[in-house]
């Protein structure tokens, strides 16, 4: 363990690592906001500029997202959470983030065939896509917060 649980370094780390996934996750509640206009647009004027908009808030994301995830390893790594009995908490957490990268990149593949003119499923269907990254937030945070396993 680098570091414990109330040293400055560990607080301003934690500090950081929350912004940043708070960043993330605003960028993947917003990038399917964006197709959901994009299914319901007639091609025109205003497709090229929410294209656009998604392609920039897409790599912003990316980025956003691996601040997160190496900020999120210091604290793994540098505070030994997740090792032992009574951490299953983590590994639910840790697979969850797997799921949620998932997410992001079937949102980079969906912004492709959209960049292609290509579609294939409505706004109702994108409307529906939108509420994953919430749900998995939620239940993130439960397990930090709750830890109940």
């Amino acid at each position: 363990m680098w570091f414990d649980s109330m040293s400055a370094y560990y607080l301003w780390v934690k500090a950081l690592h929350i912004v940043f996934v708070m960043s993330w996750f605003a960028g993947l509640f917003y990038l399917p906001r964006i197709f959901v206009n994009l299914a319901e647009e007639v091609p025109g004027a205003t497709t090229g500029r929410l294209l656009k908009m998604a392609r920039k808030l897409y790599r912003f994301t990316l980025m956003l997202s691996v601040v997160a995830i190496v900020l999120g390893l210091i604290l793994y790594l540098g505070y030994g959470v997740g090792r032992g009995p009574g951490n299953g908490w983590m590994h639910a957490k840790l697979g969850l983030i797997v799921l949620i990268l998932g997410y992001q990149h079937a949102c980079g593949s969906l912004l492709k065939k959209f960049e292609q003119g290509i579609n294939q499923r409505s706004h109702v269907w994108y409307r529906f896509f939108n509420e994953i990254p919430v749900l998995v937030l939620l239940v993130v945070v439960c397990l930090v917060v709750v830890k109940p396993f």
